[in-house]
């Protein structure tokens, strides 16, 4: 379980300040999980007027919701997927606000032996070899994206007994491995605020294939004309103003710091 995170974003979806303009926007399970949502949302209406309604599901499921205008913005984490979306025409720009990392999680005792890897792909290729119990999210999210990526770079095609796809965001899939005693690859954010570890341990890092960048898309209005695009403009314009900066800096669990800001200038 994740720390009453999705009952205090329940809360801020159900009240509405009076006066407050709503905006939604597609985010990721691996961002609701973290915990960031519930310190940035309050400011962000405090500050604009805006009452933010997340939309929380995977990055290939919240594109699609921008694809169909159904979402006013999208703040997802798949580069090639969130540029193929701007060339197409569903957003008028892609703009970097935030960046992490992904890392290895697997069983403390590591039958595997991933922790002693010297690269993302080889610690995959160790738990391949060993048939080790993986957990994946397999749902199209960016995370599934760049776990793919790594498999392919360690040119293993993953299947079998050993390989579970969940088809399920962040948390459940999380959850999936504590119960499972099994290796996942997650979002550091998702990790750190993940309560139910159970005999999990974090077992490799640092490989800077697991760069995890976060980008803001604004829905393009001249394929929606009903998208509330002066409201994405002022949310966009408060995620790279010095106020957020310092918000999303700060944030940490247990003394780590989850985000990196690095909003580009335009």
């Amino acid at each position: 379980m994740f720390k009453t995170a999705f009952a205090a974003l329940s809360a801020l979806w159900l009240a509405t300040a009076a006066g407050a303009e709503e905006l939604k926007m597609a985010v990721t399970t691996s961002f609701a999980n973290s915990g960031l949502a519930e310190v940035l949302l309050p400011e962000i209406q405090k500050d604009t007027g805006i009452e933010v309604q997340l939309l929380v599901v995977g990055t290939g499921q919240a594109l699609k919701l921008g694809e169909a205008g159904d979402v006013d913005a999208v703040l997802v984490h798949a580069k090639a997927a969130e540029e193929a979306f701007v060339e197409a025409g569903n957003a008028t720009h892609r703009r970097e606000i935030m960046y992490n990392d992904f890392v290895v999680v697997g069983p403390a005792g590591d039958p595997a032996g991933a922790k002693a890897a010297g690269s993302a792909s080889e610690a995959f290729a160790l738990i391949e070899e060993a048939q080790a119990p993986f957990v994946s999210r397999g749902d199209d999210s960016g995370t599934h994206k760049a776990e793919l990526k790594i498999w392919a770079s360690a040119g293993i095609e993953p299947a079998g007994d050993w390989y579970k796809a969940v088809g399920q965001g962040m948390g459940a899939a999380l959850n999936t491995a504590a119960g499972m005693d099994a290796y996942i690859f997650a979002d550091r954010a998702s990790w750190l605020n993940f309560d139910n570890k159970a005999g999990l341990d974090l077992l490799f890092q640092g490989d800077p294939a697991l760069f995890n960048q976060y980008a803001y898309l604004p829905v393009n209005p001249e394929k929606h004309a009903h998208v509330k695009a002066d409201a994405a403009k002022a949310l966009e314009d408060w995620l790279v103003s010095d106020k957020a900066k310092g918000l999303i800096e700060g944030y940490q669990i247990g003394g780590q710091k989850l985000f990196h800001f690095n909003a580009e200038a335009m």
